[in-house]
């Protein structure tokens, strides 16, 4: 679960089941009682129909609080405090760092670091779409050191240019009165 709407879903569709969850929060639900196997397979499959997932194993369960946190710190949080993610993450999982990137690592194939470098991505470029703010200040906000930086990382994930990319957007965009 990665937004608002989500977590609606997700606790509208659980009371429908009959299940009454005291707290559903992004990644996590809460419920008053411990679930049956057939219980569990009967909430999976209702909620495989909207998209999600019910994960039910510690490693697995780590791993999208990994996601979650850095989800929530790309998109969610006002950046502009300089924490590093490797503290962000061991204090909010209880965890040494190093256990949750080789954790994260063996489950997905892919770094930690390299995730945050692709939500960080797909912020820039909701942010370019939008136009609002300028590459230094969609730079800043994201902690990057320079906008040559940011560009560089952005040409390297998308094969893009920040601007070119921007100008593609604006070229498939047609007036209402045209």
């Amino acid at each position: 679960m990665v937004c608002d709407r989500c977590i609606m879903v997700v606790k509208n569709e659980l009371e429908i089941l009959g299940f009454h969850p005291m707290n559903v929060k992004l990644g996590e639900l809460e419920l008053e009682s411990e679930l049956t196997d057939s219980e569990k397979l009967t909430i999976h499959d209702h909620l495989l129909t909207f998209g999600f997932e019910l994960i039910d194993d510690k490693k697995s369960r780590i791993i999208e609080k990994i996601k979650n946190v850095i989800i929530d710190t790309v998109h969610y949080q006002d950046n502009n405090i300089k924490t590093n993610l490797s503290d962000v993450l061991s204090s909010s999982l209880q965890h040494d760092y190093s256990y949750l990137s080789n954790l994260f690592s063996e489950v997905e194939g892919t770094t930690i670091e390299k995730y945050l470098i692709a939500q960080k991505i797909e912020k820039v470029k909701e942010l370019l779409v939008y136009d609002e703010l300028s590459l230094s200040e969609i730079a800043f906000r994201l902690n990057y050191s320079s906008v040559a930086y940011l560009s560089n990382q952005f040409k390297k994930v998308t094969g893009l240019t920040p601007s070119h990319f921007k100008q593609i957007k604006e070229d498939k965009r047609k007036p209402l009165d045209g």
